[in-house]
């Protein structure tokens, strides 16, 4: 039998291995010849570890009980007034000395157990050839590369020895002496700390573990995180030389404004190669690293001259300048050529995100770091599809915000045109939003107190009406706040309803401004696009398409005496309605009804099992009209599954990961459940087909001249905080979602509110392009049927006429209205402004 401290050893020598799954991958290791019999899992580091705990356990145990009862004796004796004099002194030397002892083998004993939490040599060794990993479209488009930082990695070679010998004499000037850890530096530090001048003793190899390894070792001053480093430190110099050392220490080392490595920051703060780095550049960099905030030279200039200056005095005591130099040199201003340096996103970065977020968990799951391993992810996005949309999101929504900036510039509500082309133009002769900064001071007020530098003027002292009025005279503050208030956001995604794969996904206008996803994080009330699930439901329960209710006002009991009274637009007509017509037009009164004879539970669990599955669902007869808020993915997976027949299919977005020498790792599919009959789809997919061919959404194909088999839903929530719109083809369904992020603003007219007058611009834009590129086939029909003849469309959900639209051919935006009719529309505004016509009266 192996004696404890025997096993503890093994262990230890363990963790330092890698493991069998490891030496497998990288072809040290094979399985032929070996039988069923001879086959074992493989031990990984997290086993080992546990394995190892245990003998640490078995050893301290046995041992430790032994030395506390000889420390408690020792006590004992030296607190004795029986024994004499020199035998009690006696008793307390030996028990200090063995409390010291104690504490040592503790220390000793938590370090070895934190070595499998600390990055393992091979893990090292990959870093010196780090290679991100890619994603790639379906069609063999590079998406995005996965790399933990914005930098470009030199050689040695090519990065100025002025740089190396500021960073030696500044920072580790016994760099190329010790093993990783400067004891010298380390006891000499503590001294001048318990002094009261605080001084770090890391090395650069410490430095570099922290950079290296910032999640594995942590940033807090802790026991924890400073054995960590010093293991780490072992760790690289074992796998590093010390050339190599400098190399990825410079390489990795971050300069703020994304710039990552020296050679991005030469670029970022003097616009040349690290190369080309003079001595006064040099040392304004390496000055930076003690603070880059602190020491920035863009902000405090003369901050980064007094550390740059420093810098200099270390180089001319190691060496490397002389006194004249040095004083000469410290005369001089800092001088820039400053320019940040912008990582490429590519071309859907919050689609990118999304999958980064799942390859992290798939790549821990099976060793893999997607940061060096150089993985290459295929994904399911389509490369076109992506372009398509991303061009419809910008074109459609740069028209919508000079909507919304012209409405809510005039003091009236009129309503001047149903041609977006017609607020472009006069968008650049008015004031963004003027009025209603000027009418609604409550909630400018708010805006501002909701702010981080309102609280952090608050938290600093300043009373709170101080601090409001400061910060509302500061125009550029305002001005900022109020930009970034005003900006009409949008959500888009397309996905194949065959397979749940994910062709298209915009998060938000400009990922630079807004990295919030409105696809799949955003939950928003989805308004009448909920009511396909309250119709479908009522297929199940037996009614058909045409079963009908009066379309009359309409009062459900909620119980403690509450009444709900759902309305639309439009006052209702007291006739009969057919469900396939009152879901074609969105009728409030008629699905409220429907909803009120299936039951809001059921509706609820059918959304549920169709999609709508990570949201909560208040089941409630006003989850009728679509109150519960949701995310734009979970109605497009629920949608999908009308368009799939009824079979769900949860969003795909990776298909294969590859190693980087091609070898498959793992490839994925999407598995089906039947969440409808097939037939009740069937049914629902015809009533939705009423929709784009007489409804609401009769707009899809006036507008942008959509041909083939459709069917979609328009949606609107109140006070025109929310527009949706939903399309389904056999082969792609696609939605989007448009309003502001604080719903505190919405779009001002009931018309341009309309997800009929906003959302569906910018999947009809994007169809538009998907037909005339034929990326889908206009030929395809749902369950091979044929496509029936659309009847007279009747294309608003509120009272107010369409204009006259473009050329569907055309992928461009209307034109703008001529002058003589911009001139018209100008005048109409000041008449009814001069007539003091009231917010909110409808144009006649």
């Amino acid at each position: 039998m192996v004696p404890a401290e025997g096993q503890l050893r093994c262990g230890i020598i363990a963790l330092f291995a890698p493991s069998p799954a490891a030496h497998q991958r990288d072809g040290l290791a094979s399985s032929q010849g070996a039988s069923l019999e001879d086959f074992k899992p493989p031990v990984t580091r997290t086993e080992r570890a546990r394995r190892l705990g245990s003998r640490i356990g078995r050893v301290t145990i046995t041992r430790g009980a032994a030395l506390i009862r000889h420390i408690v004796d020792d006590y004992a004796g030296a607190l004795d007034k029986d024994a004499p004099r020199k035998a009690r002194i006696g008793s307390g030397a030996k028990a200090l000395a063995a409390t010291g002892g104690l504490l040592l083998t503790l220390l000793t004993l938590y370090t070895l157990l934190l070595i499998p939490f600390t990055p393992s040599i091979r893990d090292l060794k990959k870093a010196k050839v780090d290679q991100p990993s890619v994603l790639m479209s379906i069609d063999g488009k590079r998406i995005a590369s996965f790399r933990r930082s914005n930098r470009e990695w030199v050689p040695l070679e090519r990065i100025s020895p002025n740089v190396v010998n500021a960073l030696i004499s500044t920072e580790d000037r016994r760099f190329f002496d010790h093993h990783g850890v400067d004891f010298k530096r380390v006891l000499g530090s503590a001294a001048h700390s318990l002094s009261g001048n605080l001084q770090g003793g890391s090395t650069i190899t410490q430095q570099l573990a922290r950079n290296l390894y910032p999640e594995e070792i942590g940033r807090s001053r802790s026991l924890t995180r400073k054995l960590k480093e010093l293991i780490t430190a072992f760790k690289i110099e074992h796998a590093y030389s010390k050339r190599e050392i400098l190399e990825t220490y410079l390489n990795t080392v971050p300069f703020l404004y994304n710039a990552w490595g020296i050679e991005m920051a030469a670029r970022t703060y003097f616009d040349k190669p690290a190369a080309k780095l003079d001595v006064l550049e040099s040392a304004t960099l390496i000055g930076m690293l003690k603070g880059t905030s602190y020491y920035n030279p863009v902000t405090n200039p003369e901050r980064a001259k007094a550390r740059r200056n420093v810098v200099l005095a270390q180089m001319e005591k190691n060496g490397h300048l002389n006194a004249s130099r040095r004083q000469a040199l410290a005369a001089r201003p800092i001088r820039l050529d400053f320019e940040r340096q912008d990582e490429d996103q590519g071309p859907a970065p919050h689609f990118a995100r999304q999958v980064r977020k799942w390859l992290i968990e798939w790549a821990d799951e099976n060793d893999y770091n997607i940061y060096l391993d150089g993985l290459v992810v295929t994904t399911t996005l389509d490369s076109r599809m992506q372009a398509a949309a991303n061009a419809a999101v910008e074109r459609q929504m740069d028209r919508l915000q000079a909507v919304a900036d012209v409405e809510w510039a005039l003091p009236s509500s009129r309503l001047l045109s149903t041609n977006p082309g017609a607020y472009a133009a006069m968008a650049r002769r008015i004031k963004p939003f003027a009025y209603f900064r000027s009418s609604h001071a409550e909630t400018m007020d708010a805006f501002v107190r909701e702010s981080a530098q309102y609280r952090a003027a608050v938290d600093g002292g300043m009373k709170p009406d101080d601090a409001l009025a400061r910060l509302e005279a500061d125009k550029d503050f305002m001005s900022k706040l109020f930009a970034g208030k005003t900006r009409l956001q949008a959500g888009f995604i397309a996905l194949d309803p065959a397979s749940g794969a994910v062709r298209a996904w915009v998060g938000s206008r400009d990922f630079d401004e807004d990295q919030y996803d409105h696809v799949s994080r955003a939950q928003r009330q989805p308004g009448s696009t909920f009511k396909p699930f309250v119709y479908g439901a009522a297929l199940l329960k037996g009614m058909t398409p045409d079963t009908t209710f009066v379309d009359g006002p309409v009062e459900i009991p909620l119980g403690h005496g509450q009444v709900w009274r759902p309305t639309d637009l439009e006052p209702p007509s007291n006739a009969p309605m057919t469900l396939a017509d009152g879901l074609a037009y969105s009728k409030n009164t008629i699905t409220a009804q429907v909803m009120a004879q299936v039951g809001p539970n059921k509706v609820a669990d059918l959304a549920a099992a169709m999609g709508v599955n990570g949201s909560r669902l208040d089941a409630v007869p006003a989850l009728a009209l679509g109150t519960s808020p949701v995310t734009m993915l979970e109605m497009a997976t629920a949608y999908g599954t009308i368009a799939n027949g009824g079979t769900a299919r949860a969003p795909l977005m990776v298909t294969r990961i590859a190693d980087r020498d091609g070898n498959v790792l793992a490839e994925f599919d999407g598995d089906g459940r039947r969440a409808l009959p097939e037939n009740i789809a069937k049914e629902l997919v015809d009533m939705l087909r009423g929709v784009v061919n007489r409804g609401t959404g009769a707009g899809i194909r006036a507008q942008f001249g959509i041909r083939g088999d459709i069917a979609g839903k328009t949606g609107t929530t109140q006070n025109n905080t929310d527009g949706w719109f939903m399309l389904m083809h056999p082969q792609l369904v696609a939605g989007a979602w448009v309003g502001f992020n604080d719903a505190r603003i919405t779009m001002r007219s009931s018309y341009w509110g309309q997800g009929a007058h906003n959302a569906l611009y910018l999947v009809g834009d994007f169809f538009r392009q998907a037909q005339n590129g034929r990326m889908i086939d206009a030929r395809a029909r749902f369950g091979g049927g044929e496509l029936p003849e659309p009847a007279p469309a009747r294309t608003e959900e509120a009272p107010i006429p369409a204009a006259p639209t473009p050329a569907p051919s055309q992928d461009a935006p209307a034109p703008a209205p001529q002058d003589d009719e911009l001139e018209r529309i100008i005048e109409q505004a000041r008449q009814a402004t001069d007539q003091g016509q009231q917010p909110g009266q409808p144009a006649q």
